[in-house]
């Protein structure tokens, strides 16, 4: 029987193609000029060679799933932060304590009780994970999570549990995330699904990440997992989930501000630059809102209901003096009034995430203020001064970042705006942790997602970065016994893309001009990876000299900033040529000098 005229024929799916393209050649696949044979160009293409042509993607993702998780577990079996180092113990002991006082305490005193012993200092949806997994804890053992009585308590039946809640939280948020935006980025810039599963395998074995989370004990995958659902909603033009997305990861973790100003100034080129569209631009501020209402709503209604039961905080009993964002509208209202303890409970919120009291860094960290701190004692100027310097320079640094991805609001360089701007946080910002290296790390290494990911110039960055990275949160590591993992962690990750110390190949060997690393990037490279093995040498075998105890920290933070500052200036410079703003400017000038020549 003929088909009907109103029949269409059912498309055929392409085949993945299972010959290289030009960029492939110059990446992960290397041809023999002379025999034409193709072969891996780093050993992680190797252990994914055999799935180039004909592995599922379904069998090759859950074995990478296992392979990642073991390495992540089995990095959990060493020490963590503040093991066996009483009274406040460290970062282990302030997550159970998180999970203990917002399984006992009213929620209207979440954020004032015992600020001395490891208040809570991050936003409300990090309050409700720890409820989460207090409440599937104390099924288990209530000791774990007894108010004031489970204080240091250190068991090896809680570590397990705590190390699992890291693995199970970031299998529920990051990977897949992760999953979902190195998918979409292969399909955004046809990449070979073989030379996605690379990007995602080196992505998912990023030590840096590893070793703080599952090493020093932290959940910073669950905030960065929400980030690149951000990241992934707006590659797929889906504004509005990405909004919620991004204020997700705000309120689990402050320190995805590193983001929100390339977020925010891409959405504003995207609904006002390319083509004005405002209805989107209120919908995004709407949407924008109503997540923030959404996340605090449960802590403020919470606070309205302990105020009827006359459990609200006060300010002689929990605060020695009131939160600053508030205290000049003391004076104006109404202690008694229903609305003032919500807004006090807001106020103190904020005055706990965003701890200016603190000072400019915490212990030495790999920024410009630490090394700056080296030569000249920043100490001495006022605390006021100290921090408007911080903001200008950190405006300043973001500012080139936010102004092109508004400007040329494209899919593409997003996750280019994203590393701008969170190394310039990173750099320049007020109270900075060495662990928020993270943050910039992670939108560079996405880029060995996309096109040319995987090529020398990028791959050589990249992992010039995490080795870096990774490198200046050793003192860390050592603090809390974790030398191995980070050897082995840091050591593996080189080995899989072909990076020093494990391979020189990437700086040897020759490659098109087009696609290969000038030499004087190769000397700063191996310059500074040099500089890292004689640290190390350094650091194990010389004693420093005395009354300086701290000599080879402080030169691990040094070297480390000028090398996060060479990432800064490479990220900046790739966004502003890949955006095409030279040429524009270029051929501006062009056409008005012969206009002016015209004239004449």
């Amino acid at each position: 029987m003929p088909p009907s005229e109103s029949h269409t024929p059912r498309r055929k799916k392409k085949k993945a193609s299972t010959t290289s393209t030009a960029s492939n050649e110059a990446g992960a696949v290397v041809t023999d000029p002379k025999t034409g044979a193709q072969h891996p160009a780093f050993p992680l293409a190797s252990f994914l060679w055999p799935a180039r042509i004909s592995a599922s993607q379904w069998v090759i993702l859950p074995l990478v799933l296992m392979l990642v998780g073991l390495f992540r577990w089995v990095t959990g079996f060493w020490g963590y932060s503040g093991f066996d180092t009483p009274p406040m113990h460290g970062d282990f002991e302030a997550q159970r304590h998180w999970m203990e006082i917002t399984l006992h305490l009213p929620m209207s005193q979440w954020y004032f009780h015992d600020l001395g012993y490891w208040g809570l200092d991050y936003p409300p949806l990090t309050a409700y994970h720890s409820w989460i997994l207090g409440k599937i804890g104390c099924i288990i053992d209530p000791a774990w999570f007894a108010l004031h009585s489970s204080r240091g308590f250190e068991n090896q039946l809680l570590k397990v549990y705590m190390r699992g809640t890291v693995l199970a939280s970031e299998y529920l948020v990051y990977v897949p995330a992760a999953i979902i935006l190195n998918r979409k980025f292969a399909r955004l810039r046809s990449v070979s699904r073989w030379e996605s599963s690379i990007a995602l395998v080196a992505t998912l074995m990023q030590p840096s990440t590893i070793l703080i989370d599952h090493g020093h004990f932290q959940y910073n995958t669950v905030m960065l997992g929400f980030v690149l659902a951000s990241l992934s909603s707006m590659l797929a033009s889906r504004y509005l989930w990405g909004s919620f997305f991004l204020v997700a990861a705000l309120c689990f973790k402050q320190m995805a501000l590193y983001y929100a100003p390339a977020f925010f100034a891409y959405l504003l080129g995207v609904c006002l630059l390319s083509n004005i569209n405002l209805r989107r631009l209120l919908a995004i501020a709407v949407v924008t809102l109503i997540s923030f209402g959404v996340i605090y709503a449960p802590l403020l209604i919470g606070t309205l209901y302990d105020s009827r039961r006359n459990m609200s905080p006060t300010f002689e009993r929990d605060l020695t003096s009131p939160p600053p964002s508030l205290s000049f509208l003391l004076t104006s209202l109404d202690q008694e009034a229903w609305y003032f303890p919500p807004l006090l409970q807001l106020a103190q919120s904020t005055h706990r995430i965003f701890p200016f009291a603190r000072g400019l860094f915490e212990d030495k960290v790999a920024n410009v203020w630490c090394a700056l701190n080296t030569v000249h004692k920043l100490h001495v100027y006022p605390m006021p001064m100290v921090q408007r310097v911080s903001l200008s320079a950190t405006f300043m640094s973001i500012l080139p970042a936010c102004m092109i991805i508004s400007l040329y609001p494209r899919r593409e360089l997003l996750p280019w705006a994203l590393a701008s701007s969170a190394w310039g946080f990173f750099l320049f910002s007020y109270q900075v942790h060495e662990k928020s290296v993270l943050l910039p790390l992670l939108p560079m290494t996405i880029l060995l997602g996309a096109d040319g990911g995987l090529g020398p110039e990028m791959r050589a960055w990249i992992g010039w970065a995490n080795m870096l990275g990774t490198w200046t949160l050793f003192p860390l590591l050592k603090r809390d016994e974790l030398r191995v993992p980070y050897s082995v962690l840091s050591s593996f990750w080189a080995y899989l893309l072909g990076l020093p110390p494990t391979s020189l190949s990437l700086y040897t060997r020759s490659y098109p001009r087009s696609a290969g690393l000038s030499t004087l990037i190769k000397l700063v490279h191996l310059g500074f990876y040099a500089a890292m093995v004689v640290w190390h040498a350094l650091e194990a075998f010389v004693p420093t000299p005395e009354g300086k105890p701290d000599l080879w920290v402080v030169l691990n933070a040094v070297i480390g900033a000028a090398g996060f500052g060479i990432c800064f200036v490479w990220c900046t410079w790739q966004l502003i040529m890949r955006s095409g703003l030279m040429e524009d400017y270029f051929g501006f000038r062009m056409l008005v000098e012969s206009g002016q020549k015209k004239t004449q």
